[in-house]
């Protein structure tokens, strides 16, 4: 009996072990991509524009996803369907290009801290959008969260006094969350039959075509900044993106979404600390206390129990 005992401890030890460093996993990624928008500001302070910024990020990290793929087939997973491939490249083409270069044109204008504040009003978009198209339903625990929310996005706004206020910022962020809440609920489609790196890899090959095919037609894309522009944008494509996105997997894998989402609120609180260490904004006490209202409603929504029938939309399992 005691030999029993003790080697049916090694599995639970190494699931233990697993969720463990799934956690340590899911928190790198949330500090990675809450990160993005300090990298960001110090990237214009450094002369490079957001078109340039967003062809770099994208381009390079499209790169070096396919070179990940290259080295390792077997992340590749079983060969998807034509339409699905589509599918994919279209979600980087279009959602993701334009979530990100509204995301970029708002920090432009608006503080980082901010910006990552009403961004992150999405999870409760995505949950009332599931609701909308009857892939959910609405619980009272959705219900409490959505007007949590609310009220949180509300005292965020009406607070700004401590902090630059641009109301066309503020609409840029909504826009942004409002863009990826249609991207996530259409990706939701696909996230099950892609292999995750190439599902990534495919997103970042669609936005980078997309942020080719406008430096074409514009302008905006200028290469005469200096060493210290290439280094944040190099900490954009390779910490908030790629280490992001590949940390997340790897965490989700082990965690679950649920508790993966959940370990996804730090991203702003990384966000706003991180402003507040090197920009120097600081969130006045209605605008912390509205933050905080907006991160439990996204925890509500995912401690939620859910039965096993119900069809769950994962707001985590895309990208930042």
């Amino acid at each position: 009996m005691i030999q029993l005992r003790e080697s049916s401890l090694v599995p639970i030890n190494e699931m233990a072990d697993a969720r463990g460093m799934g956690l340590v996993l899911c928190l790198v990624s949330a500090a990675c991509f809450g990160a993005m928008a300090i990298f960001g500001k110090f990237a214009y302070e450094a002369g490079v524009t957001p078109a340039t910024l967003l062809l770099v990020r994208f381009g390079l990290a499209a790169a070096l996803l396919g070179a990940g793929l290259l080295v390792r087939p077997d992340l590749r997973g079983s060969r998807p369907q034509p339409r699905v491939l589509g599918i994919a490249l279209g979600l980087g083409a279009v959602g993701y290009a334009l979530q990100a270069s509204l995301y970029f044109s708002a920090l432009k204008v608006l503080d980082a801290s901010l910006l990552s504040l009403i961004f992150y009003t999405y999870p409760v978009l995505v949950t009332v959008g599931a609701v909308a198209l009857g892939r959910d339903r609405m619980t009272p625990a959705r219900s409490i969260a959505l007007v949590t929310a609310s009220l949180g996005t509300l005292l965020v706004l009406l607070g700004a006094g401590a902090v630059s206020f641009n109301p066309f910022g503020a609409l840029l962020a909504f826009g942004t969350g409002a863009v990826y809440t249609i991207y996530i609920l259409v990706a939701d489609i696909v996230v099950d039959r892609l292999a995750p790196v190439l599902l990534a890899a495919l997103v970042m090959t669609g936005a980078a075509g997309t942020m080719g095919a406008r430096t074409a037609l514009t302008t905006d894309v200028k290469l005469s900044f200096g060493v210290r522009g290439w280094f944040w944008l190099s900490c954009i494509a390779v910490v908030s993106t790629v280490v992001a996105m590949l940390a997340f997997f790897a965490g989700l894998k082990r965690t679950g979404p649920s508790t993966a989402a959940i370990l996804s609120t730090f991203e702003p609180v990384v966000t706003t600390a991180l402003a507040a260490l090197t920009l120097g904004e600081v969130l006045s006490p209605i605008q912390l206390a509205g933050g905080a209202l907006v991160l439990t409603s996204v925890i509500v929504l995912q401690l939620r129990r859910r039965s096993p029938r119900e069809k769950e939309v994962r707001p985590a399992e895309c990208f930042t």
